[in-house]
């Protein structure tokens, strides 16, 4: 398959974006950027372009999607009994990271939304991918635009590592702002449920719809045979091909182990990555050291983790070490990806 290549900045580009628009109003596949992560676009309408997405991501099909829309205005088209909360989150926090589980219209395809009567729903905050939505005139249904299971697409670039030659184009829109996916609450219980943390604190959420239970999944993995009511809640996601291990515990005792599994694994002529944050970068002297940020700000690490996981990737390291981070505000985010990452192996010490 040709895919085409589009540079789009500005929504000033009319005809670029028509061209983009013209992709999903025909059933084709499109990589789109959001403030979040990139990601790759179908009509969410059509069973078969929906099917295209789980085809090239290789994502497994109970995955619930996520529809993107370009304001709350569409919300009622496809979804039903919106709950007066939906427009007072949609208000205050959209176009942004944050995805609303509601119930969905028949319109809906079960293949969408993974055999479930809810649908996510989302306003992106990225003005060019708000304009092609709009353009094309149906909800698209967008999972992150890495293959299914690796650690999710910040640039064009990444996107283009994984899906060329497998879609039909791919929108450069920059270097994704916030790095991690979508906060995702569940308004369809009583009290609302986070499904998934996200680029939207969970504290931020509560100071507009009141107390949110956490679902069990944001911390433990689904068992078998469970359905996921959300993407990222059963699968290892967001995973580099190393193996990762997440070290646990006081800074100078998780530096002290770190280095001890780094120097062992180099004795036994292993390639080996350490991810670790500019406060503590000096001290790791051996290994393929990568810093994701400053602690002290976590959005710079959100901002960094996926890009720091592909590059070990690209390096071919045998076997990642972390540092873990405050499970608080946007870290609770940023836990969540690397427990999934590595496949929850987190040594505690």
């Amino acid at each position: 398959m040709e895919t085409k290549w589009f540079t789009l900045r500005t929504v000033e580009d009319k005809e670029s974006i028509a061209q983009a628009a013209d992709i999903l109003r025909r059933g084709g596949l499109l990589a789109i950027p959001t403030e979040t992560v990139y990601g790759l676009g179908a009509n969410g309408l059509d069973e078969t372009a929906v099917l295209h997405i789980f085809e090239a991501k290789g994502r497994p099909q109970d995955n619930p999607l996520i529809l993107h829309i370009p304001d709350a205005s569409w919300l009622t088209r496809y979804c039903e009994d919106v709950p007066d909360a939906a427009y007072k989150l949609a208000e205050r926090f959209w176009p942004g990271p944050l995805t609303m589980i509601l119930k969905k219209k028949p319109c809906v395809p079960l293949r969408t939304t993974g055999g479930l009567e809810t649908v996510g729903m989302r306003c992106p905050d990225h003005a060019v991918t708000r304009a092609i939505i709009e353009a094309s005139g149906v909800p698209v249904a967008a999972p992150s635009a890495n293959t299914s299971g690796r650690p999710s697409c910040t640039t064009a670039e990444h996107v283009r590592e994984d899906m060329w030659g497998k879609i039909d184009g791919i929108v450069d829109g920059g270097p994704c702002q916030v790095g991690v996916e979508s906060t995702i609450i569940d308004l369809t219980c009583e009290p609302p449920r986070l499904l998934r943390p996200g680029g939207l604190p969970l504290e931020a959420l509560e100071d507009v719809a009141g107390p949110i239970a956490v679902d069990r999944a944001v911390t433990q993995q689904l068992k078998e045979g469970e359905q996921p009511k959300a993407p990222g809640m059963k699968y290892r996601h967001y995973a580099p091909h190393a193996d990762l291990q997440l070290v646990e515990g006081e800074t100078d005792r998780v530096v002290e182990v770190i280095n001890n599994l780094v120097k062992e694994k180099l004795a036994e002529g292993k390639m080996v990555g350490v991810i670790c944050t500019d406060e503590t970068r000096v001290r790791y002297p051996q290994g393929e050291v990568r810093s994701v940020g400053l602690r002290a700000k976590e959005e710079t690490i959100a901002h960094n983790l996926f890009a720091v996981l592909r590059e070990f990737d690209d390096l071919n390291v045998d076997c990642i070490y972390s540092e873990s981070f405050s499970k608080d505000h946007l870290g609770q985010a940023i836990m969540n990806r690397l427990t999934k990452a590595a496949g929850y192996h987190i040594l505690n010490v």
